[in-house]
């Protein structure tokens, strides 16, 4: 079930507050056929804000409550640091400094196929939230790693998935040199993923396990759910300088 979109309207003046900052704006590439681009290399058209929430939890609120919850997130994302938002535009980039809420789409997702480059700063630690859930690791593998985290094994991984099984690691590390741009690329057909980091498939169909019924001890495995059928695309902030885009989509026939 899509999320009510009349509720985000009010939003769309702080969004569109977050304009160009250079005066040298690069212009963003065409999406591949059949692909649409969520980020439109000027503003944050399209996008609200959002933090780690369950989307079912969300849709099934109160509208105001719903309203209030989503106009916090989104003034998150433009409040000042330095002088500067949080996320913003830059030469036709989009540039979050690691701080304020996650960049949400508007629109929910079914089944499809998602294709962005990102570039990190040292020590960043970013990720890909599907349908809502997180998510696709994003990180610098140089690290220091005193908590066992598993930097070195790069990103790509479905890091909220059960420690030790398939997918939670990527199968190879992949990534380029931090300040380098990567490619990543993601297929979720129900609640399967698969995950290719700079050309190399890092995940093959794995499961991506419902992080919000697994975290709530009351739920027994048996009365855990699948991830939502349709959920948004979000893109975290945790912590270090991230910068986004050629965000492209594709949707897929339903499974």
């Amino acid at each position: 079930m899509s999320s009510p979109r009349r509720f985000l309207i009010p939003l769309a003046s702080l969004l569109l507050s977050v304009v160009v900052s250079s005066p040298a704006m690069a212009s963003p590439d065409a999406p591949p056929p059949g692909f649409i681009s969520l980020f439109n290399g000027r503003d944050l058209s399209g996008w609200r804000g959002g933090t780690t929430y369950d989307h079912r939890q969300l849709l099934e609120l109160p509208a105001a409550e719903r309203e209030a919850l989503i106009a916090g997130w989104t003034r998150s994302l433009t409040e000042l640091k330095d002088g500067k938002p949080h996320w913003r535009v830059e030469a036709g980039e989009l540039v979050n400094d690691g701080v304020g809420g996650f960049a949400t789409t508007e629109r929910d997702y079914g089944d499809f196929e998602l294709s962005l480059e990102f570039k990190l700063a040292p020590g960043a630690d970013s990720g890909v939230y599907l349908r809502g859930v997180p998510q696709v690791q994003i990180w610098d593998s140089t690290m220091p790693d005193p908590k066992g985290h598993g930097y070195a094994f790069g990103s790509g991984g479905l890091w909220n998935n059960t420690k030790g099984t398939p997918g939670r690691d990527p199968k190879v590390r992949a990534d380029l040199p931090i300040g380098e741009w990567n490619a990543l690329r993601i297929t979720m057909v129900g609640s399967c993923v698969s995950v290719w980091l700079n050309g190399q498939q890092v995940v093959e169909n794995v499961v991506l396990e419902n992080y919000y019924d697994k975290a709530n001890k009351a739920l027994t495995p048996e009365q855990r759910r699948p991830v939502p059928a349709r959920g948004p695309i979000q893109l975290q902030t945790h912590g270090g300088a991230t910068t986004w885009r050629n965000i492209f989509l594709r949707e897929l026939p339903s499974s």
